[in-house]
């Protein structure tokens, strides 16, 4: 099944409870409303002046040239999803340096999340004053007629939309040792703050800047694009969850979803872990590892990389459907049984003589166990082999 992608890199933040994507940004800041009173109220549009307008969809309808706040000049549209629009901005109070400004939906479920994502990230962003651990920056966020608008830093492709840009052509594992270092700080700062991201993917991985050299590749009759730096920062929290609050069931993207998901056994930081170690190999490979859009279908995929799941797993999930004799009720040989066989291959045949990778794909393993009590956690993941050659740059 082809896998639903959205063009566009800017994946700043969501503003939908599972599957869209959203936005946050002054000085005469509104009040944020208590999270626990955000989340019964129906969707519908805000009253507005009729001096400003919105399409049928609750998008902001705008121009270029178009100012909000006397301050952010639109120059261009970036990207556009469920949650609204992003847009590139001239901000006329700070010499003109460029921002990305995303104008959420005039829907209240949109604003829900939009005004949940701007508590995250105002307290993630206060935490990280030195701005150390590779979390996106909030510049600002403000009301706008009924449209949260969020000003973000401006950032460079997704670590996705590079790949393809890049033809898929994989990271090598030098890279790939640089980028998961950060990702892993960042995401291991929101842990210690007591908040899951849950939505971790290539699309949420953002370079800070996309500059590249272009060589044109003989073997491959095309050109291929090396980047000038590897720094990443982590975006997207309008899914972030504190521990203490309530966890849905169905937590992050379907490719990047963790069994105990799946499953519905209850969920905790340990699958963020889970969808990074999904993420290295994407990045190893150039393709998405588990490309399926069927509960059932992924579990299988699962077994065939990693072996079975276990039967404790298989006697607890409420999702009994799946289940047959403390087995997944799986049939190889049906049309997806023959699909799962050839687009999924074990773990163990990736791995190679070469040292880094054996090491790339040992944290892998250790990453991608199914009992989240047996998972590595970022603290222990961080102090891999894979990453000794970094080591002496952070102590120094």
């Amino acid at each position: 099944p082809a896998r639903e992608r959205t063009g566009h890199w800017h994946h700043y933040s969501k503003s939908s409870a599972h599957s869209g994507r959203s936005q946050r940004s002054s000085r005469e800041r509104p009040r944020l409303p208590c999270r626990s009173h955000r989340s019964q109220s129906k969707s519908h549009r805000r009253k507005r002046s009729r001096s400003f307008e919105d399409d049928e969809e609750g998008h902001l309808i705008y121009h270029n040239g178009h100012m909000l706040r006397a301050r952010y000049e639109i120059v261009s549209t970036l990207g556009e999803g469920a949650f609204g629009k992003v847009v590139e901005c001239i901000d006329h109070s700070k010499d003109g340096v460029k921002v990305a400004l995303k104008i959420i939906k005039n829907l209240d479920r949109y604003r829900e999340a939009a005004l949940s994502e701007v508590e995250v990230l105002e307290q993630m962003n206060s935490l990280d004053s030195e701005k150390k651990f590779g979390c996106v920056q909030m510049l600002d966020w403000f009301d706008h007629h009924g449209h949260i608008c969020i000003v973000f830093e401006l950032l460079g492709l997704s670590t996705y939309d590079f790949l393809k840009e890049n033809g898929f052509m994989p990271f090598t594992v030098d890279q790939i040792r640089h980028m998961a270092d950060q990702i892993f700080r960042a995401v291991h700062f929101l842990h210690q703050n007591k908040l899951t991201h849950t939505d971790l993917k290539p699309e949420n991985i953002l370079f800070v800047d996309t500059h590249c050299a272009i060589k044109y590749n003989s073997k491959l009759k095309r050109d291929e694009r090396t980047l000038k730096s590897l720094d990443v920062k982590v975006v997207d929290f309008g899914n972030a969850t504190y521990d203490h609050e309530h966890h849905t069931s169905v937590v992050s993207t379907r490719h990047y979803r963790a069994p105990e998901v799946i499953l519905e056994l209850g969920w905790n930081q340990a699958c963020d872990v889970w969808s990074l170690g999904c993420i290295l190999i994407e990045y190893y490979l150039g393709l998405t590892l588990f490309q399926t859009h069927d509960s059932k279908e992924h579990l299988a995929m699962m077994e065939r990389v990693l072996g079975p799941i276990p039967v404790h797993m298989l006697q607890k999930t409420r999702k009994q459907c799946f289940v047959h004799r403390d087995r997944l009720d799986w049939d190889e040989h049906s049309s997806s049984g023959r699909y799962v066989r050839k687009h999924c291959k074990p773990l163990r045949i990736f791995t190679s003589f070469i040292s880094d990778h054996e090491k790339l794909f040992d944290l892998i393993q250790k990453m991608m166990q199914y009992d989240v009590s047996k998972r590595i956690t970022l603290a222990e993941a961080m102090k891999h082999p894979f990453f000794t050659p970094l080591m002496k740059g952070h102590k120094e």
